[in-house]
């Protein structure tokens, strides 16, 4: 193998590891036994996996016979709802484990053949990196499920670097054109693509997400129970759905609690609050006086440099990620406090816009100018238009291989079981 096709190679292998410390954490009837309706069964996503491998690295791009063409309609996401797919007559954990080994030895063998040049489809090693991202998608889809789990915990990491509580307050991004997406990011997605200037309004950023203890006061303030706050719809559901709290947060003794991982602890009042709706960012952000960014706008805030004019990669520089930058890669189960990672910040000193929490921007799910699709239409365009929710630079789950700059994550605008939080903005008074 080539240099690149060794990265190629243990970002495969990086992912499956993951795979396999999620699903190996628990037993039989966990990976089987549906934890939530908004889930799959682990042992659905844990096949799933395998299944998308084998269209694309086995079959479209070794041109292999196939494995299994039998399971293709099981895995299948559009044909089956998350609902229903405890029903299906799914591989169990044995039958689904000797399948992902099949694919994976036929995978890398294809890489090992197959010239990174020789097609659109491989250049840069596309494929292969969408595979990995699948499967980081997935598994950070799995760790959203063992948060959803009942039971004892089964999941353990170190905690989170400490905070800097002089964090806080607002950064002004001056108003001008930037370049928003990409066209040079090998393994980009469709959605990520063209690149294209965007000329932004000067505006006021939060400079880090909004917190447990300011979310806090929202709700002391009855911030729940005043439709001033809240847009028609998003009161509608507050009320359908009877929300009150963040998910997994729950009042005990005068004080917030919330359940994590099979845990119970006091809220920490640094830490970016997560496992809130779009509805929930939005009330929070009228509340403030303020109002979630455009997806513009958080992408400015996020990879604009001032001082070259250019757009880069990452906050801190075109650099992938480090345990410096960014609480990524499910190495902590929670966010970080506030003023964590301030070799992450961007050069106007906005902190951790790349993970610890998704963040609700206030944009509709849409291509952009020239969007073309690439490789399938159901990766990406098939969602457009929908009801959904732009949300931007990953959480702790998300692995570092799925997330950059231009990294662009769309769900409906009542999800909370993700892990979302948000930042606010201001035009400039």
């Amino acid at each position: 193998m080539t240099s690149d096709k060794n990265l190629i190679a243990a970002e495969l292998e990086r992912s499956r590891a993951r795979t396999a410390l999620l699903t190996d954490a628990v037993d039989e009837d966990d990976l089987i036994r549906q934890h939530s309706p908004l889930m799959s069964p682990l042992v659905w996503d844990l096949a799933h996996v395998g299944s998308q491998e084998e269209l694309w690295l086995v079959r479209d791009v070794g041109g292999r016979e196939p494995l299994r063409p039998d399971i293709d309609h099981l895995y299948d996401a559009f044909k089956h709802a998350r609902s229903d797919r405890p029903a299906l007559p799914l591989l169990d954990p044995a039958q689904a484990r000797k399948y992902l080994a099949q694919v994976r030895d036929k995978a890398l063998d294809v890489l090992d053949q197959v010239r990174l040049d020789e097609r659109p489809l491989v250049n840069g090693g596309f494929a292969f990196g969408m595979i990995v991202q699948h499967e980081q998608q997935h598994d950070e889809t799995m760790l959203a499920t063992h948060q959803l789990r009942t039971g004892a915990p089964v999941l353990s990491a170190p905690p989170p670097p400490p905070g800097n509580r002089r964090i806080r307050g607002e950064v002004l991004i001056p108003g001008g054109p930037f370049t928003m997406g990409t066209d040079t990011d090998p393994w980009a997605l469709d959605n990520e693509r063209p690149a294209h200037a965007v000329d932004v309004p000067a505006f006021l950023i939060d400079v880090a997400p909004v917190t447990n203890a300011a979310y806090a006061a929202f709700i002391d303030a009855g911030g729940y129970d005043d439709p001033r706050w809240w847009s028609p719809k998003g009161w509608a559901h507050r009320n359908a759905a009877g929300l009150t709290a963040p998910m997994h947060w729950f009042a005990d003794g005068g004080a917030w609690h919330y359940r994590r991982f099979g845990r119970v602890d006091p809220i920490r009042s640094d830490e970016p609050v997560v496992h809130v709706s779009y509805f929930e960012a939005e009330a929070y952000a009228a509340w403030a006086g303020k109002r979630l960014p455009t997806e513009a706008e958080w992408e400015k805030a996020a990879r604009w440099d001032p001082e070259t004019g250019r757009s880069r990669r990452y906050p801190w520089g075109d650099d992938p990620p480090g345990p410096e930058h960014a609480n990524l890669g499910q190495r902590h189960l929670s966010p970080a406090p506030v003023g964590a990672y301030p070799a992450g910040a961007s050069p106007l000193g906005v902190h951790q816009l790349i993970g610890d929490v998704w963040e609700w921007t206030s944009s509709d799910w849409y291509g952009y100018p020239g969007f073309r699709v690439f490789p399938y239409a159901e990766y990406s365009e098939v969602f457009f238009g929908g009801d959904y929710k732009v949300l931007r630079g990953g959480s702790f789950g998300t692995d570092p291989a799925a997330v950059r700059g231009t990294f662009r994550n769309w769900d409906h605008p009542i999800r909370r079981q993700i892990f979302s939080g948000f930042r606010c903005v201001r035009e400039l008074v």
